[in-house]
């Protein structure tokens, strides 16, 4: 029945405090949904992040011209290095060469990069040893260089399993920074330096004859 104003009456007497809390809760509904948005995977280009267990680091003084390389074999003798950066569960990440066409894009010009530095994650847990070695693949300075390499493990929380520096000097020269095992859950059980070359695996490969072998990238056989 209207009133003598001709107005419906309302149902429920209104409140003032229940429409500010239920506008309330609409606001922190549309932000959550926002959030959401933000940290989800792009379904339309297929970027989904991919959970790392360990990640190794090499760097070495900033602005250096010397081009120092990683390589990182795992137990079932994959190696990741620049010239094969996806093996197994190994992927190189970033690939330095010093001062050689070292350099970033900022507004469509190119900066030189001070950061040298290359990284190799590890993706997957394998059983068993893991060897990081260090290459000096081209010096230019006649000295030294102090080459940094750091192990994390990621899960379940990040934990520093070796970090140490060795020093290169001479074009061609490589060493063993660090030797890991895991067990099969994926544990740290032993670290040692021991040394162990990783290119003669490749000279061995290359002198076996075939095409190229799959766990290095080694095109194999004498051309």
């Amino acid at each position: 029945m209207m009133d003598e104003f001709g107005l419906y009456p309302r149902e429920d007497a209104f409140d003032p405090l229940g429409v500010m809390l239920f506008k309330a809760l609409q606001v922190v509904a549309f932000l959550f949904f926002i959030a959401l948005l933000a940290v989800s995977p792009d379904s339309k280009d297929g970027k989904i992040d991919s959970k790392a267990e360990f990640i190794i680091t090499m760097d070495w003084p900033d602005n250096h011209p010397d081009d120092i390389d990683l390589f990182v074999q795992d137990p079932a003798g994959n190696i990741a290095w620049y010239r094969h950066r996806e093996a197994g569960f190994l992927t190189l990440d970033r690939d330095d060469r010093g001062g050689t066409n070292d350099f970033i894009v900022v507004n469509d010009k190119k900066i030189p990069s001070p950061i040298r530095e290359e990284i190799v994650t590890v993706r997957g847990i394998v059983a068993g040893e893991y060897t990081v070695n260090v290459s000096h693949f081209q010096a230019t300075t006649g000295q030294p260089v102090p080459v940094t390499v750091k192990v994390q493990k990621l899960n379940p929380s990040t934990q520093v399993v070796f970090d140490n520096t060795v020093m290169l000097d001479h074009t061609g020269e490589e060493k063993t920074a660090v030797r890991f095992s895991l067990d099969r859950e994926g544990k740290v059980i032993n670290v040692e330096q021991r040394q162990k070359s990783l290119l003669e695996t490749f000279r061995s490969a290359w002198r076996n004859g075939a095409d190229v072998d799959a766990k290095t990238g080694v095109r194999m056989g004498r051309p």
